[in-house]
C-alpha cells in the first residue's frame, strides 16, 4: 500500500504538524468575465456563493487591475480580520489547530491594484501562526508586478497561487465562457513557476463534450507545466447559472459518479510523487444543487473514492 502525497501530508512533513487553510472572501473582488472585461456573465457554471460561505457582502463596488482607488480597503481589511479570527477560533477549539494558511478563495484574488493586494496579503501574513498564503485567481488576471511581489513574500512564507485551469481545450473554454485560451494558462503558469512560486491547478471533470480521454490528457498536459499540487472537481449544476439553463433544455448531461471516480483514480495514478493532491471532489448539500444528486454528500463521495483507490493499492 502507498500513501498518496496529499497536501495535508505535505504540510505535516514540512511543519511537523497539521496545517489548516482558512478560507477568506473579500467583498469588492470580482472577475474579468463577470465585469465585462473579457466576457459577461461569468463561467457558465459559476454561482460563486455556492462554494464561498463567507461571502455575504453584495457591495456594487468592484475592483479591477486598473482601479485608481479603493475606498473600501479599510472595510476589506476588517472583513479579513473578522473572518480569520472566527475560523481560527473554531479550528483551535475543535482540532487544536496551531498553524494556518490564509486562503483567498472567492472570485479572482489578484484582480486588483497591487497596493490593495499588498495591504491584504501583508495583513494576512501578520496574523499569529500563519505560515503562508494561498491565492485563488485566473491566469488572465495577474501581472508581472504582482508575481514579482509574491516572489519577494515567498522568501519568508509559503506562497501558493491557485489557478483555475479547468480544461486544456479551447473549444471547451469557449463553451463555458471562460474568456481566455489554454495558451494564456500555459504562459502565466510558466511565468509563476519561473519565480519559484508554488502553483495549484484546478481541473474540472465532466465539462461539456469532454470524453474521459480528453480529461486525462488535460491532467497530463497540466502536469507538464510544473504545477505543484492539483485539485479535482466534478462539474455539477446549481441554480441561477447559465449551465442550469443548458441542463433544463437538455443540452448538458452531468458526469456520472462511476465515470468521475474512474477518471479520478486514473488521473491520480499518473501524478508524480512531488505533486500533492489538494482536493479529490466537490459538491454542495443544499437546495441550490440541481444535478448530479451524488454531489450532494461529500462524505459519501470521499468514501467511494477511498475504496476505489484502495483497490489500486493507494491510501488517500
Amino acid at each position: 500500500m502507498k500513501h498518496l502525497n496529499t497536501i495535508g501530508r505535505y504540510w505535516r512533513k514540512k511543519y511537523g504538524q497539521k496545517v489548516y487553510k482558512i478560507p477568506i472572501s473579500i467583498s469588492g473582488f470580482t472577475c474579468p468575465n463577470i465585469d465585462g472585461t473579457v466576457a459577461k456573465g461569468g463561467c457558465t457554471f459559476c454561482e460563486n456563493e455556492s462554494f464561498s460561505p463567507n461571502l455575504v457582502d453584495k457591495s456594487r463596488f468592484k475592483l479591477n487591475l486598473h482601479s485608481k482607488e479603493n475606498p473600501y480597503l479599510e472595510k476589506q481589511l476588517l472583513q479579513l480580520q473578522m473572518q480569520f479570527d472566527a475560523t481560527k477560533e473554531r479550528l483551535e477549539n475543535k482540532y487544536g489547530a496551531k498553524k494556518f494558511i490564509v486562503y483567498f478563495q472567492s472570485f479572482t484574488n489578484t484582480y486588483a491594484p497591487l497596493d490593495t493586494l499588498k495591504s491584504l496579503y501583508e495583513k494576512a501574513l501578520s496574523f499569529d501562526n500563519v505560515v503562508g498564503l494561498s491565492i485563488g485567481t485566473r491566469t488572465d488576471s495577474i501581472t508581472e508586478e504582482t508575481l514579482d511581489y509574491l516572489q519577494s513574500l515567498s522568501k519568508d512564507k509559503e506562497i501558493w497561487v491557485e489557478y483555475g485551469i479547468q480544461s486544456i481545450y479551447d473549444e471547451t473554454l469557449e463553451k463555458i465562457n471562460r474568456g481566455h485560451t489554454f495558451s494564456n494558462i500555459q504562459e502565466w503558469i510558466l511565468k509563476t513557476k519561473d519565480r519559484n512560486l508554488l502553483v495549484c491547478g484546478h481541473m474540472i471533470f465532466g465539462l461539456p463534450n469532454e470524453t474521459q480521454e480528453m480529461m486525462l490528457k488535460g491532467v497530463k498536459e497540466s502536469l507538464k507545466l510544473g504545477i505543484d499540487s492539483i485539485k479535482f472537481h466534478p462539474l455539477y449544476v446549481t441554480k441561477n447559472t447559465l449551465l442550469a439553463n443548458e441542463y433544463k433544455q437538455g443540452e448538458f448531461t452531468p458526469i456520472s459518479e462511476e465515470l468521475y471516480v474512474n477518471t479520478l483514480v486514473k488521473s491520480i495514478k499518473m501524478l508524480p510523487d512531488n505533486v500533492s493532491i489538494s482536493r479529490v471532489t466537490a459538491g454542495i448539500s443544499d437546495s441550490s444543487l440541481l444535478d448530479p444528486s451524488w454531489c450532494n454528500n461529500k462524505h459519501k463521495q470521499i468514501y467511494k473514492i477511498k475504496q476505489a483507490l484502495l483497490k489500486e493499492g493507494l491510501i488517500y
